[in-house]
């Protein structure tokens, strides 16, 4: 038997030292955030993707009464892009969160179900989807979405 590491890089750095276009993209999913009907948690997520032709757009989380039947902002975000434009793939996305205090102090990242959709996207597409996760204490930016899903299942795996 041997060990195997598995690491990640990725860069941390205050919301001043992103683009203008990466800043622009966080600001999108800050406003985002407006959005979200989070009337059981209060916890209000917004999400912004830059599509590969320079669109954005953005989605935030809808709760429902039936927990199962609600969706996360990121996975909002990226179907609504996907069935506008289906002919571009993701270039990046950007998430925020907050709560009834602000925004969250430190970066949140994204659940297991809306890394593999964002996975699918660069699968499909054939290339990274950068992710730029805000908090307001800095933005972690990660390079592709497999950064943080290391051991994903993909079309490829099946054949």
């Amino acid at each position: 038997m041997k060990k195997i590491e598995i690491n990640i890089e990725m860069d941390f750095c205050q919301i001043d030292e992103l683009s203008e276009q990466d800043r622009d993209l966080v600001e999108r999913a800050k406003q985002a955030s407006n959005n979200s009907y989070a009337r059981y948690s209060g916890f209000h997520v917004g999400a912004a993707v830059r599509l590969d032709g320079g669109e954005v757009v953005i989605g935030a989380n809808q709760e429902n009464a039936a927990f199962p039947s609600g969706l996360c902002a990121e996975r909002c975000a990226v179907f609504a892009a996907q069935s506008a434009h289906p002919e571009q793939g993701l270039e990046s996305l950007a998430i925020a969160a907050r709560n009834d205090k602000g925004f969250t102090p430190d970066p949140i990242s994204p659940c297991g179900a809306c890394r593999q959709v964002v996975l699918e996207m660069e699968d499909r597409y054939n290339h990274p989807v950068r992710v730029l996760l805000y908090g307001e204490k800095g933005v972690y930016v990660i390079r592709s979405v497999r950064d943080l899903l290391p051991l994903c299942f993909v079309d490829s795996n099946m054949h």
